[in-house]
């Protein structure tokens, strides 16, 4: 399972949104809107995910 990646991609921007979802989009690793990456599927990215779920468009990499 921890070699399952996650394809990440920001689609709205965190600009007016609370400071703790701007940190979990930014421990991501995602800096812009469109910006991909990829992350490794770990309970802790996971929570980060669905906690700025509304932002993000989520995909199997």
């Amino acid at each position: 399972m921890a070699d399952n990646k996650l394809k990440v991609t920001l689609v709205k921007s965190t600009i007016g949104r609370l400071k703790n979802h701007q940190a979990c989009v930014r421990g991501l690793g995602l800096r812009r809107i469109n910006h991909s990456v990829e992350v490794i599927d770990t309970p802790e990215n996971r929570g980060m995910i669905n906690k700025v779920q509304y932002l993000l468009k989520v995909e199997e990499a």
